[in-house]
């Protein structure tokens, strides 16, 4: 065919050297008037040459002539100059940006003055209304020392609701919550190097409180001590001194009989003398000594001592009147050594040998340069180690309660899967509706126990029948269970001591779910022959087995508890099968025989004609064994 010219429909067909054809192509134009197309060119294949047919007229839509081979201005508009605005249009345009940009600074002037004068007038007032006349000088000189704190380790006030009923303090809200609640969360794994830089952030907030005019904090316990979302530790709860007085004595008034858990912070000399509450230096040292002891622990304090009987008692042997005077257990062997001294000096018994906040400051230091914690490090470098220590922290908290997840679906799944066949299981799982499906032919499985009801009576007081035969069910139905899943079958339903199993849906398979029921069937009878009830051991247990084949159809009832479900007279015929059997014999119907007889390993013996309710006379048969002895691979005892 190469090089070849021959005729063909529409004229020559030419092959070239390669044995492709060379093909030959006319452009038609449309003419407007008479509609009808006509050739005005010609490429011919053979030559490679294109032809215009002349003294044709070639009609342009919209056009006298072929429009150009490239556009005026180019493909990409290269070709055209750019236009230039017109002077009146530069004006429009600049008195418009003037007047947006004067709005915009005119509108942050604004804002600023607005600013300012909140800051100048009375911030903390909440309310103006409800402001009581009668509060002290000291209240105001208080409330201006609280207004200059400027230290990163102390919350700043926000402002007073000073209500007759109800006197609120608004200060800077940590979002991670106290010091307290991260010490008793046992998902959160503390370090002693972030630990260390909680203390550091206890004593700098301290350190600055001390110097400063308010002097004193008096009530420093680890819940006082909060932290925010960047991990800094602050401590809030100090100042406004006439306030939290007048709180302190409602509070003892309303527990006049009470001990309040907060007093294990307070330091042995103003214990004796509580109430009403005093406070010092000293004593706000003796605090954080306790607050270390917490940080060891992660622990109440005095809770987990050996002696502990209650928050009285231990306030008592804290006051020490007569007695020896008790702190909390902590060996250095147990601890870091270097904090656990520190901690000792700071309650020591006599308040003048408590260190200061200033040398407890430099002790902190040095310890922090033995872990190489770099005291000296910037913020940022802080913010960075905390954040990477907490997420740390939540990657193996996720990690954890995703795998424990991941198991309890797997454990619901699995019940499903019990419960309704896998396929229908995984249908309901992601929403989807379970069609109810016709099948031509299944074998279905009947048994139950001959004479359960003289077994579960006889032999046992009647209190503990119903255990005992819970425990004859329980052991009976793990037996089946455990031979079932050898075979292509599915366990319907379990009612009392009625047993029902069907092959051949809802996975189709063949004639096979004859032969597969057959086999079941003989494991079943086989495992019965040497199974003992433990509360009746030398009573033997004997079954009814029935089998019949058939169509049904299947599908899924009820939304709460979802059962699969089969329906038809197949399931009728097959429990007929079982009710009009004998004890240890398969009971087969004339269909089921049938099939069986196809794979010619089967011992089937004639019953004869006998009266099925509903059904008039059939013929049945008897499934004595099969050659092979295929089931009893798998039987159990």
């Amino acid at each position: 065919m190469w090089n070849r010219t021959f005729p063909g429909i529409g004229g020559p067909v030419f092959v070239n050297e390669n044995g492709d054809r060379d093909t030959d192509f006319t452009l038609l134009d449309l003419d407007p008037i008479t509609g009808k197309f006509r050739g005005v060119a010609q490429y011919l294949g053979w030559t490679h040459t294109f032809e215009i047919i002349k003294d044709v007229i070639v009609h342009w839509p919209g056009r006298i002539t072929a429009p150009p081979n490239k556009p005026k201005c180019g493909f990409t508009g290269e070709l055209c100059v750019s236009f230039t605005l017109e002077p009146t249009a530069i004006v429009g345009i600049g008195m418009s940006a003037a007047i947006v940009l004067v709005l915009v600074v005119g509108f942050f002037i604004y804002r600023h003055m607005k600013a300012e004068a909140d800051i100048h007038s009375q911030w903390w007032r909440v309310k103006v209304e409800d402001i009581s006349l009668t509060m002290a000088s000291s209240f105001f000189s208080s409330r201006s020392r609280m207004r200059d704190i400027t230290c990163q380790n102390l919350t700043r006030l926000i402002g007073l609701c000073p209500d007759n009923n109800n006197v609120c303090i608004l200060m800077e809200h940590c979002s991670r919550g106290s010091l307290q609640d991260i010490l008793h969360n046992e998902s959160i794994q503390l370090d002693w190097d972030f630990k260390l830089s909680l203390l550091n952030d206890i004593v700098e907030g301290m350190h600055y409180l001390h110097s400063s005019s308010i002097g004193v904090h008096g009530r420093l316990t680890s819940s006082r001590c909060v932290i925010d979302s960047r991990f800094v530790l602050k401590i809030t709860g100090f100042g406004l001194n006439i306030m939290n007085d007048t709180n302190n004595r409602k509070q003892h008034q309303d527990n006049l009989y009470l001990s309040l858990p907060e007093l294990l912070w307070m330091a042995p000399e103003h214990l004796r003398n509580y109430p009403p509450r005093q406070s010092s230096q000293a004593g706000d040292v003796y605090s954080f000594a306790i607050i270390i002891y917490e940080m060891c622990t992660r622990a109440e304090p005095y809770v987990s001592e050996i002696w502990y009987k209650s928050l009285d008692e231990t306030l008592a042997k804290i006051k020490g009147v007569g007695t020896l005077k008790v702190r909390p257990t902590l060996r250095e062997e147990d601890y870091f050594p270097d904090v656990v001294k520190l901690a000792k000096c700071c309650w020591h018994e006599a308040p003048p040998e408590r260190p200061p906040f200033s040398n407890i400051r430099n002790v902190v230091k040095r310890i922090r340069f033995k872990r190489d914690a770099k005291p000296s490090q910037n913020v940022l470098d802080v913010l960075l180690n905390r954040m990477e220590q907490y997420a740390n922290n939540l990657e193996g908290l996720v990690e954890e309660r995703t795998q424990a997840f991941l198991e309890e679906k797997k454990r619901s799944e699995e019940l499903l899967y019990q419960v309704l066949p896998r396929s229908v299981a995984n249908q309901l799982r992601i929403g989807n509706p379970v069609v109810p499906e016709s099948y031509e032919s299944v074998t279905i499985y009947f048994s139950d126990i001959v004479g359960f009801t003289a077994i579960s009576a006889n032999s046992t007081p009647f209190q503990e029948r119903p255990l005992l035969v819970v425990d004859l069910l329980n052991d009976l139905y793990s037996c089946f269970d455990s031979i079932i899943e050898h075979y292509d079958v599915y366990k319907v339903e379990t009612i009392g001591d009625a047993y029902m199993v069907v092959s051949g849906l809802p996975e189709r398979n063949g004639t096979e779910h004859a032969r597969q029921i057959a086999r079941l069937a003989l494991n079943i009878l086989h495992s019965l022959q040497t199974f003992v009830i433990r509360h009746q051991p030398n009573t033997p247990l004997r079954a009814r087995i029935g089998l019949h084949s058939g169509p049904v159809c299947a599908g899924v009832v009820g939304r709460k508890m979802p059962r699969y479900c089969l329906f038809g007279d197949t399931v009728n015929t097959a429990s007929r099968m079982e009710s009009n059997g004998e004890q240890m014999k398969i009971h087969v119907s004339k269909a089921t025989t049938r099939l069986l007889t196809r794979f010619n390993t089967f011992v089937i013996e004639e019953r004869g004609e006998i009266d099925i309710k509903g059904k008039g006379l059939m013929m049945t048969y008897w499934l004595i064994d099969e050659l092979s002895r295929h089931y009893q691979q798998f039987s159990v005892v």
